[in-house]
């Protein structure tokens, strides 16, 4: 007797065959050519990223075989499933995450009303489950054959990257060309990574610069990696290489919780909550004209291999970095005295105040040190809005709830000692160095200010200047004042900031803030 196959069994093979053609030619993107061609780039495919990315086994993709509708333009025979985006969710080091990833191996990554669609989707299902976002720019720009449709394609994402703004993590990974209207999504989310040599942002490309102002430039020299790291502000982070920019942004989203009614996860630290390091002690030099690595500073007070700096390569005279504290995560914010003194200017002001903004949207306690002169003075400054920029910061610190910790380091002097967490900005607890120096001004300018007259008549104006220099260092070159009228908690050893900062956070890790019912406030933009 003879096996028989029932119709409906045939049928149902049938079904599953086809759905698993359509699989397979999903995950064969543009073709081998091309895949090749992106390889020969020094670039991965988009799947190859994700497998990167996500924890192994983990990923679920949706709408993978969704197609454009076109016809005309010659598009009618070049429909790939997915239409050159991959989307869906997965989980990075356990914890569930929504990402998309354009493919550019189909038709260059051209954004299309389906693509749209599919990043929408996505996005709409981050935003309602309350998990971060990563999306992986490799795109030509706007599929032309569609026209105005694929601009507001553009909006619809836009939108969406606003909606989530505050809500929750979105991360932005440049893998290649991101040009025009594409740019203006990363621009909009929390964090944007380039990798160097491989990827690009501008929003017109070098033909159109050449022909409109006649200069020659290549697509790095206009929107690298390097130029947005170090120059424009645009990127936050800058990676060698594209798996550097994956472990990166596994590494960044392990410092930020899932949404912002979650807690950032705190991981068990094996570093001695207690630990004093006594080369803290001696690394301020009693002559103020000689900087130090606040980095070195940083690296002796909080969890060993804990720190990673945001905007490193972008208005280097301050630092920004997430580290943790006994495991806790927290911001840094610091001047940087190797580097023009640590002096605050208008890319420094727009680096601290963004950061500040990030850490509270993300309830993430700031903790400050200061070593700043003041604010850079020129022309050129002047021009290009200081003021403005520099009320960034003071608005920032004002407008955040979370716990905020100072440490003066050494100079706190005039408008940026106010602007740097001081206590009149909301800072909960002040600390201070022996070595801090707060003051109106500058030793040598008060002198002249207040003593001119004497200076001038005195038989020796030169001692008498001196005298009057050394009275007002004395008095007022010091914590000690500062610390007289409450503006300072407590001044400590260098070496106990580590324990005395573990403390100060136990406490007010409970911390609630009273806040104003508005719609909002006018942020110095």
């Amino acid at each position: 007797m003879t096996d028989t196959v029932r119709p409906e069994q045939s049928s149902a093979d049938d079904h599953l065959s086809i759905l698993r053609d359509m699989r397979e030619k999903a995950l064969q993107g543009g073709g081998q050519k091309r895949v090749e061609a992106q390889h020969a780039k020094g670039k991965m495919t988009a799947r190859e990223r994700l497998s990167v990315l996500l924890d192994e086994g983990s990923f679920q993709e949706l709408g993978a075989l969704a197609t454009h509708s076109l016809s005309d333009f010659g598009m009618a025979d070049k429909r790939f499933p997915g239409d050159g985006v991959i989307t869906g969710f997965g989980k990075i080091n356990g914890r569930r995450v929504a990402v998309y990833a354009q493919d550019f191996t189909v038709l260059g990554g051209s954004f299309s009303q389906v693509q749209a669609q599919k990043i929408n989707k996505i996005q709409d299902l981050a935003l309602e489950s309350g998990i971060p976002i990563v999306g992986l720019n490799d795109s030509g720009g706007a599929r032309v054959q569609e026209g105005v449709r694929s601009l507001a394609a553009y909006g619809e994402v836009f939108q969406r990257n606003v909606a989530s703004s505050g809500v929750i993590p979105q991360v932005s990974l440049i893998m290649g060309p991101c040009a025009g209207g594409a740019v203006y999504s990363p621009a909009l989310t929390d964090f944007t990574i380039m990798v160097d040599q491989t990827s690009n942002m501008f929003l017109t490309g070098p033909e159109i610069v050449a022909s409109v102002t006649g200069e020659e430039v290549t697509a790095d020299e206009l929107g690298g990696a390097a130029v947005h790291a170090g120059r424009s502000g645009v990127a936050q982070f800058e990676a060698k290489s594209e798996v550097e920019a994956l472990e990166l942004t596994k590494l960044l989203l392990s410092y930020l919780p899932a949404n912002t009614s979650e807690d950032a996860p705190i991981l068990i630290s094996d570093d001695n909550p207690d630990r004093m390091d006594e080369a803290l002690n001696t690394i301020v030099s009693e002559d103020e004209r000689k900087g130090y690595d606040m980095r070195t500073v940083l690296d002796q007070i909080f969890d060993a291999d804990s720190i990673l700096e945001v905007h490193q390569a972008f208005a280097p005279n301050a630092i920004c970095a997430f580290a943790r504290l006994d495991g806790r995560p927290v911001g840094i914010v610091a001047n940087q005295p190797l580097v023009m003194s640590g002096v605050l200017d208008i890319d420094s002001s727009d680096k601290i105040s963004r950061f500040i903004r990030i850490c509270d949207v993300y309830s993430i306690p700031v903790i400050t040190f200061v070593d700043c002169p003041g604010y850079l003075p020129g022309v050129e400054q002047e021009y290009n809005g200081v003021i403005r920029h520099g009320a960034k910061i003071i608005y920032a610190y004002c407008q955040a709830t979370v716990p905020k910790i100072s440490v003066v380091t050494r100079k706190a002097i005039g408008g940026s000692y106010v602007a740097l967490s001081s206590k009149q900005m909301g800072s909960d607890v002040a600390f201070a160095w022996p070595t801090a120096q707060i003051a109106v001004m500058g030793s040598e300018g008060a002198a002249r200010l207040l003593h001119g007259k004497q200076i001038r008549e005195s038989e020796d104006p030169a001692a008498t200047e001196a005298a009057f220099i050394a009275d007002y260092r004395e008095r007022f070159f010091n914590p000690y004042r500062a610390a007289d009228l409450g503006q300072i908690d407590e001044v400590i050893e260098p070496k106990e900031t580590r324990p005395r900062l573990v403390r100060a956070l136990e406490v007010l890790q409970t911390k609630v803030a009273p806040t104003v019912a508005k719609k909002h406030g006018l942020f110095p933009v």
